[in-house]
């Protein structure tokens, strides 16, 4: 995805941004260049309060002087502008790739309106091809991976490899709350539902990065402009 193609989805979005709107702020590189061109509307006198979903966008927000609140001292969130991994026909998304996964679905869940902006290379057929992300507490770390390979198993779903997500050092990644995270090979997700109604079931999973019924839209930047799919109702 290029820089200009990012650039147009994120001011498509901008475009849904009214005056005393409370936003959620994604994470992704995507996301920056929203947060980066909310920064100029602010300065031009945009009147808006912002929670954040990562601790990296929360420092770039702050250096463009756009106003944060803590998401228990801002329950309303009217709208939330974050990338994706991938998307389906249906608007599932798969998230997570930046690790920031637990805090996107939070602030996405609880917001009256989820817009995702990206590209069209983020469109598929059907999820699974971009690794699934599942968040995990480090306390038996080992057992829980277990369980979510014999999950996929018993679903069907053979074959999958299941690796911790490493960070640069070597050892595994630490995600803003403290967790882990394992990622999922499917190449093929046959049924996004039922995968992530079983995961929410196993001990030690935190959460994971199938987003279901959560996007409302999804703005696909490209060279010259961009198009907006809204979800069906």
């Amino acid at each position: 995805m290029s820089d200009i193609a990012k650039r147009n989805a994120a001011i498509e979005a901008l475009k849904l941004v009214e005056d005393g709107m409370t936003l959620g702020l994604g994470t992704g590189s995507t996301a920056a260049f929203f947060v980066e061109e909310l920064g100029k509307k602010v300065q031009l006198g945009l009147d808006v309060i912002c929670v954040s979903t990562s601790e990296v966008t929360e420092a770039q927000a702050r250096s463009l002087n756009i106003p944060m609140a803590d998401l228990d001292t801002a329950p309303t969130i009217h709208l939330t502008i974050d990338g994706a991994d991938e998307f389906d026909p249906e608007l599932r998304l798969i998230k997570g790739g930046g690790a920031a996964l637990l805090r996107e679905k939070i602030i996405a869940d609880s917001s009256d309106m989820m817009v995702v902006i990206t590209d069209a290379s983020k469109q598929v057929a059907q999820l699974g091809a971009f690794p699934l992300p599942v968040e995990v507490n480090p306390f038996g770390m080992a057992l829980t991976k277990a369980r979510i390979e014999e999950t996929l198993e018993i679903l069907g779903m053979y074959g999958i490899h299941v690796n911790v997500r490493l960070n640069e050092g070597g050892g595994p990644l630490l995600t803003d709350g403290g967790h882990h995270i394992l990622d999922l090979h499917c190449k093929a997700i046959p049924d996004p539902d039922m995968l992530g109604a079983v995961l929410d079931q196993i001990p030690g999973v935190v959460e994971h990065g199938l987003f279901l019924d959560i996007a409302d839209a999804v703005i696909i930047g490209t060279e010259t402009g961009a198009e907006t799919i809204a979800r069906e109702e």
